[in-house]
């Protein structure tokens, strides 16, 4: 299995790297977010360490399970070779109805077959009133015309 762009990465393909990961994410579907990393992938999620494709489908599934109606943009901040760094917002709110707005960053380091191998995560979350949210697009795939993060001033 092999998944493109492959490294080295320029500016076309990082950019592009980076935008399947956000569709990917933005369809909640923990089997096929997973399929996009190596077998023996190592995370650092917040406080979380996890190691190989099945920890992370679990990992997945219980996050998707709290945070609901979950919305994300990606955006490329720097690459290399085959490593690239990723800000990155996303709403959600919990069973009680209490939204919130995680911020962060992203290391990601890739195989030669396009599959991310290292992903190191560091997230921060910020409560917010619902009428502060500035993600409205329908669930799944943000639309190519809805602002990025730097359109929204995040």
């Amino acid at each position: 299995m092999s998944r493109p762009p492959f490294p080295p990465f320029d500016a076309d393909t990082a950019a592009q790297k980076v935008r399947a990961a956000e569709n990917a994410w933005n369809s909640r579907d923990p089997k096929a977010v997973a399929a996009a990393y190596t077998p023996d992938t190592v995370w650092r999620n917040r406080s979380d360490f996890l190691s190989g494709r099945k920890e992370v489908e679990v990992f997945l599934t219980r996050k998707w399970q709290k945070e609901q109606d979950y919305r994300l943009i990606k955006q490329l901040w720097a690459f290399t070779d085959n490593r690239i760094a990723v800000r990155f917002a996303y709403e959600w709110h919990d069973g009680s109805g209490n939204w919130v707005r995680s911020y962060g960053n992203e290391n990601w380091e890739f195989a030669a077959d396009g599959l991310m191998q290292r992903r190191i995560a560091s997230i921060n979350d910020c409560n917010i009133l619902p009428d502060e949210r500035l993600f409205h697009w329908p669930l799944g795939t943000r639309p190519d015309d809805h602002p990025s993060l730097s359109d929204l001033g995040l």
